[in-house]
């Protein structure tokens, strides 16, 4: 998020980006209006594009606004608490509140696919970047403090690690995004055991020292 923003005052914000939500949500990104948006919220243009730099930065911001009620409702997650014996199971947990909270408020998948098409657009997509980046930094973190626990495995490069990581992270996001529509409540109830598996499939000191017992 800009800078610039946080010297906005909080109604002000609250006004703009409420605009914004509604008009994303009825029209789409490539529908919405800027000049709708200013005029529901009461901005000026000039105003606007002193905080963010076109409508791919105000979504963007928007989403970053909206991922951090996401967490707030989900709750505190904090890396350096996770042990041995909870690793795993915190992540499934935490899972399984977001599919809760993302089942009371649908505008988060349509919000979703609206990212992901902003992302594939080659003149707009690089605002999407600092999200990645953000969660990048997170993965870092989770892959250090499992590494230091022994739970996370050691035999690859971390950046290799991480990598893999956010490509997996991506390719299922952008499959809920795309699916959620068509997942009975046992599908999601299912979700949060399977997909954590696929994570610690790929990242587990046990696949790690697997591989090396299968050496010749």
């Amino acid at each position: 998020m800009s800078r610039r923003l946080e010297k906005l005052d909080a109604e002000r914000q609250r006004r703009l980006f409420e605009s914004a939500a509604a008009e994303f949500a009825a029209h789409g990104f490539d529908g919405a209006s800027l000049n709708r948006i200013l005029e529901k919220s009461g901005m000026s243009k000039s105003s606007l594009y002193y905080y963010f730099d076109d409508k791919a930065d105000l979504f963007t911001t928007l989403i970053e606004r909206s991922m951090a009620v996401l967490f707030k409702e989900i709750g505190g997650f904090d890396p350096d608490v996770l042990t041995t014996d909870t690793f795993w199971s915190t992540f499934e947990e935490l899972y399984r509140r977001a599919i809760a909270v993302i089942d009371k408020n649908g505008w988060l998948v349509q919000f979703g696919g609206m990212f992901y098409r902003l992302r594939g657009d080659p003149k707009q997509g690089s605002a999407t970047g600092r999200i990645f980046q953000a969660a990048r930094n997170w993965v870092t973190l989770i892959v250090e403090r499992g590494q230091a626990l022994g739970v996370v495995r050691s035999d690859l490069p971390q950046s290799l690690l991480i990598d893999s990581t956010m490509s997996l992270l991506e390719t299922l996001d952008r499959w809920v995004v795309a699916h959620w529509g068509e997942l009975a409540a046992a599908d999601k109830d299912a979700m949060p055991n399977k997909h954590i598996a696929l994570f610690r499939n790929l990242l587990s000191a046990d696949a790690g020292r697997a591989v090396s017992d299968n050496r010749p």
